[in-house]
């Protein structure tokens, strides 16, 4: 699921905020979070 959603997160189709909701559902982890956005995860 990670590299779906980093792929559409590049795309522009996520916004930082979704992905982080993904991490709040136990989707990816924040480590994740953090490969994909480029920025800390703060909970």
């Amino acid at each position: 699921m990670k590299a779906k959603i980093a792929k559409w997160y590049k795309q522009g189709l996520w916004t930082k905020e979704m992905v982080a909701n993904a991490v709040a559902k136990g989707v990816i982890t924040a480590a994740d979070y953090e490969e994909i956005t480029g920025e800390q995860y703060a909970a």
